[in-house]
């Protein structure tokens, strides 16, 4: 198998770190722009989409900060999670959404768009679009 290859995103994004992390780490916030439904059982986390759904598991969550997940795909590869990070700037105090995930090399550009659409949908729900 190729190995993946890690990448990075930045999204401004105007609104608060608050309200920001609740979208980015409860099934319900993650409903309304990451996924079509989203369950969770604890650390487990269930993502819907119109004919599929993938389990990820909660790697690690910091209040008003971060989340980071595995897929739980029958990808044993260890290394590979994605991670959605909100970063503000000390001075300016703008807030940026940070995505680090990891795709194989032919797919990158493919994963950086569905990022890309993702995070649109997300500022049209937080009205910062």
């Amino acid at each position: 198998m190729d190995d993946k290859m890690k990448f990075e995103l930045e999204f401004p994004i105007h609104a608060s770190p608050q309200l920001l992390f609740q979208y980015i780490s409860t099934p319900s916030g993650l409903s309304e722009w990451f996924a079509d439904n989203v369950n969770s059982r604890g650390e487990l986390f269930t993502f819907i989409w119109d004919d599929s759904e993938e389990e990820a598991k909660l790697l690690s969550k910091k209040s008003g900060e971060r989340v980071k997940f595995k897929w739980l795909n029958g990808d044993d590869d260890s290394s590979t999670y994605f991670e959605i990070r909100i970063q503000v700037d000390d001075i300016t105090k703008d807030v940026s959404l940070m995505v680090t995930d990891f795709a194989e090399e032919d797919e990158i550009e493919e994963a950086k768009m569905l990022w890309e659409n993702q995070i649109s949908d997300l500022k049209q729900v937080l009205g910062s679009a």
